[in-house]
């Protein structure tokens, strides 16, 4: 099993550890309510170093990019970041992923931990159309390189300790390369998986512990506490945003889970599954992704039945937690395109029970 350049601070804290993604990871540290909720009010330092990292370089990066991912590359600038997915050619979804342009001939996609020799099989199926090279125009730095995910409220102040230059001004989705902690040409990205605000921070590994360290001083004065994978998960369910393998996968098209924003359909895109996707989002689509509150006691989990107020099944739950804010069960879940409207009376089957639910609008949590 894999260990990140950041294992050992984890066993040092007495992190409860488990498998993930072929790494060892850290679940939760104080618990995951007193996590979550430090993020939320403070700040919270995740280990995401468990990440992809893949380099797409050459004039022919951009038409690459184009035909393999739904949203339109070509309308990024120098600095810029865009969420997008790869469609897998029978309308699903290989994964999600951030794109960073760091200039017209070079771009980083960030890819998820689980996924990563899958989407490099598929760029890869797709590179010598486009004239790169694997190895060369298309890398595969995932091994080469740390991040750190520095989430909430102070998250900018206390990354601005380390910084001579002006961070907290750092508009949502962009980049810089910056020196961090005495580490030049490090990436800075507002960017996050927690709705809290803050940003995520890639260094080599070599430099991992120097960045740390020097993070972990930098945040005790706010509160800032260490953040497992299990806080990680609640946090982004409260915001709803799509966890791959659950709510989104191979199975479900962008149009279905509510992803029609970044799959764009302008002149001169064309990418793979571009006149299928057109079609679903031209006619429609029979099931929907919802969010959905309990009205009842309860905790909804993923593969549970989703039932309409008269207990026929409609559909199921792909995710579902208690929400340390909101204190009531929420969830996510693909129901049949007539029950997906906000406000809807649904039911979650749990032990037997039709638990009585509703359909509400995303995020779960306001702030």
């Amino acid at each position: 099993m894999k260990e990140t350049p950041f294992t050992r601070y984890h066993r040092e804290r007495g992190a409860r550890m488990a498998p993930f993604a072929g790494y060892d990871m850290p679940i939760e540290f104080t618990g995951i309510n007193d996590e979550h909720l430090a993020v939320r009010e403070k700040a919270g330092l995740f280990d995401v170093s468990h990440m992809g990292e893949i380099w797409v370089k050459g004039p022919n990066a951009l038409p690459f990019l184009q035909h393999v991912t739904t949203n339109d590359v070509g309308a990024l600038y120098d600095g810029k970041i865009q969420y997008s997915c790869f469609p897998n050619g029978e309308g699903g979804i290989v994964d999600d992923l951030l794109v960073y342009r760091i200039d017209a001939e070079t771009y980083l996609l960030v890819v998820n931990a689980a996924n990563i020799e899958k989407d490099w099989e598929f760029l890869c199926r797709y590179a010598s159309g486009y004239g790169l090279t694997s190895g060369r125009e298309l890398y595969n730095a995932s091994d080469e390189i740390a991040q750190l995910a520095l989430q909430g409220p102070r998250a900018m102040e206390i990354l601005q300790q380390m910084c001579e230059e002006p961070v907290t001004d750092m508009e949502y989705y962009t980049f810089r390369k910056l020196t961090v902690a005495g580490i030049p040409q490090a990436i800075v990205s507002a960017t996050g998986y927690t709705g809290a605000g803050g940003c995520e921070i890639y260094v080599a590994n070599e430099d991992a512990p120097r960045l740390w360290e020097a993070v972990r001083k930098a945040g005790e004065p706010y509160g800032m506490q260490p953040v497992g994978l299990g806080a990680r998960d609640t946090l982004r369910l409260e915001m709803g945003f799509c966890l791959y393998g659950n709510d989104i996968d191979d199975t479900t098209s962008p149009i279905e889970a509510g992803l029609g924003w970044i799959t764009k359909f302008v002149e001169g895109k064309d990418f793979i599954d571009r006149e299928r996707l057109a079609r679903q989002k031209a006619e429609g689509v029979s099931r929907k992704l919802v969010g959905f509150e309990l009205e009842e006691r309860g905790i909804p989990r993923h593969g549970y039945e989703i039932a309409d107020a008269e207990g026929n099944a409609i559909g199921r739950v792909t995710s579902g937690t208690m929400s340390p804010c909101l204190k009531k069960g929420i969830g996510m879940g693909y129901v049949a395109a007539s029950h997906a409207k906000a406000g809807t009376e649904i039911g979650v089957v749990i032990r037997g029970k039709n638990v009585k639910a509703r359909v509400v609008k995303m995020p779960f949590y306001k702030g």
